[in-house]
């Protein structure tokens, strides 16, 4: 994808026939090698890095004007510190691993035309003072084609480097992730999942894609498709790969026979119906030793309107004794709140959005400080409650 935006985007392709060290990281572009004087008159070699407004694949005017520095910070060819574009102050919240600078320099009201101005403003005022001190010192230096990388996306993901979360990011990269059920909660599971680097998506269900599904998940389905009756997971694999590319549709109930499709994952999802599949789903996990979250419902129509529960549980090789207390294997008799299965979509979306923060607080994209293993979220009266293991 990055030798793709570069043989499309004139600025950005301009930046390296001109010989710019330049990549895309992490939905940022990055120039490489700029060298700049430091507070002893050394020269030194730095880094510059700036977010990336992108519509699709094509380039759109910069913004903010400012850039990330990493280095130390750049001087005159006497020592004194180009004060002219500093942003007066430091690197602002962010996690641009080991930026220590924050840079302004915006040449007018209107900011910069492109990327080609404004990476090479920044690469011009801060090794002008380089090649004072050492003639022919220069960030244009002879440099290959672009790289795609090894991208999980089929566009490149901005969004990150726009937050400056880009290392948080990073930490979700090598994770394959099973989904075992891709119906409401399971549905909207994915639609989160497939905005975050991992490595593989696997969707596990032998269900048909019915009108009744059009109305609790993510998207909107049209008429011709209901007509055709596809899988639930081709449905959404059809539509989530258009972003993603490692997602993997098994058409299969979870059974005995089909449990080895859960042989390598690192994580699960566990958004299915009390019964046999779900126990032959979490005794695998269990033995393979895999980390992995149980969701579930319970809504009831009493008194003219909808009450009930929605739960999220973790279960980790340490902690295997809590989930299980917590995790429903039977079905539940007609007068049980959580045999009902009245389902709707903006609870689905929490409940879904509760779990894949629990996974994220697991693997440190989140900060995690009572380590709750479960919680309960109850619609009558906005209650969140929280389980820690003991």
């Amino acid at each position: 994808m990055s030798a793709a935006l570069f043989n499309l985007n004139s600025d950005l392709k301009q930046l390296r026939e001109d010989g710019y060290v330049v990549r895309i990281e992490g939905g940022n572009l990055v120039m490489y090698e700029v060298p700049y004087i430091n507070a002893h008159r050394e020269v030194k070699t730095g880094t510059i890095r700036s977010t990336l407004c992108l519509s699709g694949d094509i380039t759109l005017k910069p913004e903010p004007h400012t850039v990330y520095f990493e280095g130390e910070f750049p001087c005159h060819a006497d020592g004194t510190p180009l004060i002219s574009i500093s942003a007066g102050g430091n690197v602002p919240a962010d996690l641009l691993v080991s930026a220590q600078h924050y840079l302004s320099c915006k040449p007018n009201d209107n900011g910069y035309t492109d990327y080609f101005a404004k990476m090479s403003t920044y690469a011009t005022i801060i090794s002008g003072p380089a090649a004072v001190l050492r003639p022919g010192t220069s960030p244009r230096k002879v440099w290959g084609p672009a790289d795609d990388g090894d991208s999980v996306f089929n566009y490149v993901e901005t969004a990150s480097g726009r937050a400056g979360i880009g290392v948080l990011t990073a930490r979700l990269a090598d994770e394959r992730i099973a989904i075992i059920g891709i119906g409401g909660t399971g549905s909207y599971a994915l639609d989160l999942l497939a905005k975050t680097p991992v490595r593989e998506i696997r969707l596990i269900d032998g269900d048909d894609f019915l009108q009744h599904n059009a109305f609790r998940a993510p998207g909107a389905p049209t008429i011709e498709q209901l007509r055709e009756m596809p899988k639930k997971v081709n449905y959404f694999a059809a539509i989530y790969s258009s972003m993603h590319r490692g997602i993997v549709a098994h058409a299969v109930e979870l059974t005995e026979s089909t449990v080895t499709l859960l042989d390598g994952v690192s994580f699960a999802f566990l958004c299915m119906d009390a019964g046999g599949a779900k126990r032959v789903a979490v005794e695998q996990l269990e033995r393979m030793g895999v980390p992995f979250v149980d969701v579930g419902m319970g809504l009831e129509l009493s008194n003219g309107s909808l009450g009930g529960i929605l739960r999220v549980t973790l279960s980790t090789p340490e902690e295997r004794g809590f989930a299980r207390e917590r995790i429903a294997f039977e079905e539940q008799n007609e007068e049980n709140v959580y045999s009902s299965n009245i389902q709707v979509a903006d609870l689905n979306a929490l409940n879904a959005a509760l779990a894949v923060m629990k996974w994220k607080k697991y693997r440190g994209f989140y900060r995690d400080l009572e380590k709750e293993h479960h919680c309960s979220y109850t619609t009558d009266g906005n209650m969140l409650l929280n389980g820690i293991p003991a």
